[in-house]
């Protein structure tokens, strides 16, 4: 029987690759009332960094609005650096699709909430997500 390779998994680095917040609608957003409508939007994408490292990036945008005025836009891409090595294809780009974004989303989420608050308001607290779901669905639609 052959060797099977070894499978291996690590997060190498976490960091926060870039962040944003506009504030348009301050300081006269202070003296209304007003319950956010927010629109928040996922991406992933990753890079293959050679020798079994890879980036993978999550980026999340919330925008929140009055009376289809933006009141602020928070967009944080939260990153990482993992070894991946011993994997099939099939199941590496799983990892780098869904389960490295879903490691990612909690430091992405406490970002929102800490911007948001430093800006002025309420945090903004995201809900979780499935990524294994929108993986799916994702390669459903590609196929």
């Amino acid at each position: 029987m052959a060797d099977e390779p070894t499978q291996q998994f690590a997060i190498q680095k976490l960091y926060l690759k870039d962040c944003s917040l506009e504030n348009p609608a301050a300081p006269a957003v202070f003296r209304e009332t007003w319950k956010p409508e927010a629109r928040v939007e996922l991406n992933t994408k990753h890079e293959d960094l050679g020798e079994n490292l890879f980036e993978v990036v999550l980026t999340v945008t919330v925008t929140a609005t009055k009376d289809e005025q933006t009141i602020y836009l928070c967009e944080i891409h939260q990153a990482g650096v993992f070894t991946l090595s011993g994997f099939t294809e099939e199941a590496t780009d799983q990892l780098l699709g869904a389960y490295c974004p879903g490691v990612l989303f909690a430091y992405a989420r406490e970002a929102v909430s800490d911007l948001t608050t430093k800006a002025g308001y309420p945090p903004m607290l995201l809900s979780p997500v499935n990524f294994d779901a929108l993986y799916a669905r994702k390669k459903q639609n590609q196929q």
